[in-house]
């Protein structure tokens, strides 16, 4: 039996209570608007405990969840939501929602207590974005929850549906209706409007985010390069260049979030405790430190390990569908990283995981003077993001496969000569180099320049 939330009004509450939570590791927001005991919940994360707590800390009952578009980036709670409390779910009618919900469009508003909630359709992200203005008891604009649609110093990036969701566009329309979003339906509102966006810097959902978790309306104005005035064209053009790859798992991610996610704790409490098959073809992803792993690892093994982008790295090399094992060097860190992965989608394609199984293979430490000293006696492989290359290249001679594309690309490294992979600071040349040398079988030497490629930098 599904457990039910239900909590007490308070006596003396405030008329209106704004909290963000952040998941740091996506740079996702989320936000919970209580008033006169009721609670909604803004783009809610896939671990749902966060919000009931919270709730339960303001004698609040959650009566309605609000999703702004269906994420790209991570994997919501609000269909959980709605099963274990009996909120209702408000999406706009675009989106096509399979999960019992209210159509929330332009028009239509919310009463929450004592104040009011109202829908802005601001399509540019995606067809079915969704702002949420808040009106405080006189009626008053207070705040906007603007989704993926405005964020503080940038914009929704709107090539993300051109293949995922009930309805898809191509990005220059997307961008045209951005255009017109941002100024026929967020400008006119209010100077000392707070705006609280969904995600913040280090999200790939954007191209320049900063580092602010909230501003105003009046503050974007002044210094939002998406606000700006500028024609229609060349507002497209602006955006449409230079945004950040795509993760493999972002159109897998939307299809969970139309449908409607499993439960966070079924989910994870049905990934197996299992020691890897002694012999196996499924990619394994071992999460220890670089120097555990070199000193002793299963064959062909990637070496993702546990750092800030995890999950999203996961999703950008392993596909949607693709089994594989998990290791990790502890148990609280196997923990924690397969709630990470949930939160992408990805937990039903764990096979198995073990904190013991450590393997048996070994991986030379590469010494950077002789790179230093006969840089053409090797092949050098950039995996950095085009934008990092396009900024300062370190190698001359390096060819650029970005680390997102490597295991679809390796064929096009030649073998003449030992290869020597390098990213940024040593992060992802681990995973790339540990690619690369299972994919070429042990035909050439392959090597990880790891942090010493910040030597080359200097």
């Amino acid at each position: 039996m599904r457990r039910r939330y239900y909590f007490c009004t308070r006596i003396n509450p405030e008329p209106m209570v704004i909290h963000q939570f952040e998941d740091k590791n996506l740079a996702h927001y989320s936000y919970a608007i209580v008033s006169n005991g009721e609670m909604a919940v803004i783009d809610p994360a896939r671990n749902p405990q966060p919000y009931y707590d919270f709730a339960i800390s303001q004698k609040a009952r959650i009566t309605a969840v609000i999703e702004t578009h269906p994420h790209a980036d991570f994997v919501s709670s609000h269909l959980e939501i709605h099963q274990s409390s009996g909120a209702t779910i408000y999406v706009s009618k675009l989106l096509g929602a399979e999960y019992p919900h209210q159509t929330f469009d332009e028009g239509e508003a919310i009463v929450l207590g004592g104040i009011t909630l109202k829908a802005l359709n601001t399509p540019g992200h995606s067809p079915d974005s969704i702002s949420v203005v808040a009106l405080n008891e006189d009626g008053k604009e207070h705040a906007v929850f603007t989704g993926d649609t405005l964020f503080i110093g940038d914009c929704g990036r709107p090539d993300l549906r051109e293949s995922a969701g009930a309805i898809t566009a191509a990005r220059e329309e997307l961008a045209r209706q951005m255009y017109h979003s941002l100024r026929d339906k967020l400008l006119p509102l209010t100077d000392q409007v707070l705006v609280y966006p969904a995600h913040g810097a280090g999200s790939l959902c954007g191209k320049g985010l900063s580092k602010q978790n909230v501003s105003t309306i009046g503050a974007e104005k002044l210094t939002n390069w998406s606000l700006q005035k500028m024609s229609e064209t060349d507002f497209i053009k602006n955006l449409l260049a230079d945004q950040p790859f795509v993760p493999k798992y972002f159109p897998f991610a939307v299809g969970i979030n139309k449908r409607g996610a499993d439960h966070f704790r079924d989910s994870i409490r049905k990934v197996k405790r299992a020691p890897l098959p002694e012999s196996t073809n499924v990619t394994i992803i071992d999460a220890r430190p670089e120097r555990l792993f070199k000193k002793a690892h299963h064959k062909g093994a990637i070496n993702l390990m546990r750092d800030t982008k995890f999950e999203t790295w996961l999703g950008s090399i392993v596909n949607p569908g693709e089994p594989f094992y998990l290791i990790a060097e502890s148990e609280e860190v196997l923990n924690e990283l397969i709630e990470r992965i949930a939160r992408v989608g990805y937990e039903s394609q764990i096979q198995g995981v073990s904190v013991e199984d450590a393997g048996s293979h070994e991986m030379n430490i590469f010494d950077p003077e002789l790179l230093r000293k006969t840089e053409d006696a090797f092949t050098i492989i950039d995996i950095r993001n085009p934008s990092e290359v396009k900024a300062s290249k370190i190698f001359e001679k390096a060819i650029h496969i970005p680390l997102y594309e490597l295991r679809e690309r390796v064929k096009e490294i030649p073998t003449n000569k030992p290869v020597v992979v390098h990213c940024a600071g040593g992060y992802r040349s681990a995973a790339g180099s540990t690619i690369v040398r299972s994919a070429l079988h042990g035909s050439v030497p392959v090597f990880d320049l790891s942090e010493a490629v910040k030597t080359f930098q200097e």
